[in-house]
């Protein structure tokens, strides 16, 4: 256990023990660097061990810059082409990890996010990587001595003293597993700038008279296409609005599930979202056919096409759709059509950084190199989710974390051997 009254001498020091952070102190110390791996809290990887329903999608297939979201689109691209999906999954192929590919890519640990931690944490011991948990940053000073900079860290075990740091430390969302702003805040302190955070990968809410009718449906699933757009997108806009294919999942509140997750990086306050409930039928034919051969009520014949609780829901809401739909006007049935293939509501919130999976925003991209993710205060380093690069849904996150941390951990090994020098 350190003491108090000493000072603590190391090469880099990487704070955050999340999934980049505890990836960057690894390959770092791999290369021949004295690191030492601080967290405020006890635990490693509380947002490893809780993604994917317990199983960590830690990457997919087709990571690629055009699924991550910034200011500068294009920043990612380096860290991502360096060090691939294929490489993360050799990683856990020599760990003897078994995994699975559920659809669109999106890679899952068979038995538990545990053993990606494992491998995480395999590889920090390899590095010789010195780790203090729980162990709090009160302050990061730099000192310019003969040319060369240096940052000393007040720490509630000790000073520290390293040439080289690392921000590891995540963005604001889920609170309750530890999420801070001390990244941000840090930043500031070196002047650099920031893109305002905001939550990202979150169920969307809506106003509760408006979502009563709805309500009723928590916990009903279905595929659908969702997309956002401007209340007064032109036909052009609309076309080149990102489309996501994904399930959607009703709550009390309002909407989730993968479809508005992906959709809620993309919205933003005031505007829209639209939802083709039934995509890959032609709503108004099929009703229009079933008007002239069937004796069934509209919301029966309905529930043929859509799950038959929103059938109902969606049916008592106009009386000239509550008859046998031999009886309904064509005007209702191209109205109940349009409804249904074109669902327009606004959001008026969403559940904010409780429930995000992750957060967008973060240390402005122009502050830092794309190759070695250096800022422009020499020795400081932003890897991981504090930055301002955020993937889809679908082990993007995740990627950009082992991407990130690895064009760090080479820069850093680089850096180390030229100030040696």
């Amino acid at each position: 256990m350190p003491k108090d009254d000493l000072t603590y001498k190391f090469d880099v020091v990487v704070i955050g023990a999340g999934a980049a952070g505890l990836f960057c102190a690894g390959q770092a110390g791999q290369r021949g660097l004295k690191v030492l791996l601080v967290d405020h809290s006890d635990k490693v990887a509380e947002k490893i061990r809780i993604s994917g329903g317990g199983r960590c999608n830690f990457t997919n297939r087709d990571a690629l810059p055009a699924q991550f979201l910034s200011d500068n689109p294009h920043f990612c691209r380096s860290a991502l082409s360096r060090y691939t999906p294929q490489d993360f999954i050799g990683l856990l192929q020599r760990h003897n990890i078994p995994f699975h590919e559920k659809h669109k890519g999106q890679l899952f640990c068979d038995r538990s996010a545990e053993d990606v931690i494992n491998v995480l944490l395999a590889e920090c011991a390899a590095g010789q990587v010195t780790r203090w948990q729980p162990c709090s940053i009160k302050s990061v000073l730099c000192a310019e001595q003969s040319g060369a900079t240096s940052y000393q860290l007040q720490s509630d075990r000790g000073l520290i003293e390293a040439v080289q740091v690392v921000v590891a430390t995540g963005g604001l969302s889920i609170p309750k597993i530890g999420a801070t702003d001390f990244g941000y805040r840090l930043a500031r302190q070196f002047g650099l700038r920031l893109v305002e955070p905001r939550a990202g990968l979150v169920p969307l809410t809506f106003d509760g008279e408006a979502w009563a009718p709805y309500a009723q449906l928590a916990g009903l699933a279905l595929p659908v296409l969702i997309e956002t757009s401007p209340l007064d997108a032109t036909p052009k806009q609309r076309k080149q609005a990102q489309v996501f294919a994904e399930d959607l999942l009703f709550t009390h509140r309002g909407l989730s599930g993968p479809a508005v997750l992906q959709i809620s990086s993309f919205w933003r306050e005031g505007q829209p979202i639209r939802i083709n409930l039934a995509p890959g039928v032609d709503l108004p034919a099929t009703l229009l056919r079933a008007k002239a051969t069937s004796k069934k009520r509209v919301a029966n014949e309905l529930a043929g096409l859509v799950p038959s609780r929103l059938a109902d829901a969606w049916v008592s809401q106009d009386p000239a759709l509550q008859r046998p739909i031999g009886e309904a006007t064509d005007k209702a049935l191209l109205r109940l059509a349009q409804g249904l293939a074109d669902w327009q509501l606004t959001p008026n919130g969403s559940e904010g950084y409780k429930k995000a999976e992750v957060t967008l925003g973060g240390v402005d991209t122009r502050d830092l190199s794309s190759q070695s993710m250096e800022s422009k205060q020499p020795g400081l380093y932003f890897i991981g989710e504090v930055v301002d690069a955020t993937g889809w849904l679908g082990g993007y996150n995740f990627q950009w974390a082992w991407a990130s941390g690895f064009a760090c951990a080479e820069a850093l090994a680089v850096k180390h051997v030229k100030l040696a020098c």
